[in-house]
C-alpha cells in the first residue's frame, strides 16, 4: 500500500496533554496545553503554544512565568475538563479537586497532585498564527518523592503518565527500551579460571 498525502496539519502525537498552572496561588489559573516540548537541554527550555483567546494567555503574558504539571491517567476527566473550560467562567482548580503548592523559583503554583511540574520563566514570545509560543527557560523541577527509588533515581513510569494524540487520550504503555539500548555493549559473565 502507499502513502495518502493530506495538507500540513497538527499530527504530531503523543504529546503530553500537560495542565499548565498561572498566575500566583492567591489568583491561579490552569489550563490544558497539548503543544508543548523540550527545545534545548543546556540551558533547559520549553515552549507552550496558547491561543491569544484564552483567559491565561494574558496572565503568562504578564507575568512571564508559568508551571508544566504532567498528569497521570487517574486524571484524565480533569484534564479535559481544563481544557473546554475557561477560568473567566469557572474556578477550574476547585472544581476539580486540585491542591496547588508554591513554587521554588516563579509566582505561578505548582500542582499537588502532578509527578512532575516544571517551573519556567518566559524568554520570548512568537507570534504563530492561531497561537502564540511561549519559548521559556525551565527553572527547576518538582518531583513527587513516591517515584524516587533508593538512590534518587526517577522511576516515572510507574506513574502513569496520560498521552494524547489526535483528539484522544492514552495511557503509556509498556516500556521497550532506555535511550541508547540500541547500541549498549551487553555485559559477558567473568570467565572462569582454568586450572
Amino acid at each position: 500500500m502507499g502513502k495518502v498525502f493530506w495538507n500540513g496539519g497538527a499530527l504530531l502525537a503523543p504529546v503530553p496533554p500537560a495542565l499548565v498552572t498561572c498566575g500566583t496561588l492567591e489568583s491561579p489559573n490552569i489550563l490544558t496545553i497539548g503543544w508543548t516540548g523540550i527545545c534545548s537541554t543546556h540551558p533547559p527550555m520549553t515552549y507552550i503554544s496558547v491561543r491569544p483567546t484564552r483567559h491565561s494567555y494574558a496572565m503568562i503574558e504578564k507575568s512571564g512565568e508559568f508551571v508544566i504539571n504532567l498528569p497521570t491517567t487517574a486524571m484524565c476527566r480533569e484534564v479535559d475538563f481544563c481544557g473546554v473550560r475557561s477560568g473567566k467562567d469557572v474556578d477550574k482548580i476547585a472544581k476539580c479537586g486540585f491542591h496547588l503548592e508554591p513554587s521554588d523559583k516563579v509566582s505561578a503554583p505548582l500542582l499537588s497532585e502532578s509527578p512532575v511540574s516544571l517551573s519556567c520563566r518566559v524568554t520570548q514570545k512568537i507570534a504563530l498564527g492561531s497561537h502564540d509560543m511561549f519559548l521559556a527557560e525551565i527553572l527547576s523541577v518538582a518531583v513527587d518523592e513516591r517515584y524516587l527509588d533508593s538512590k534518587g533515581k526517577l522511576n516515572l513510569q510507574q506513574s502513569g503518565l496520560l498521552a494524547y494524540a489526535h483528539g484522544e487520550y492514552f495511557s503509556l504503555g509498556r516500556k521497550l527500551g532506555a535511550f541508547g539500548y540500541s547500541v549498549k555493549k551487553k555485559k559477558h559473565p567473568p570467565r572462569k579460571a582454568k586450572g
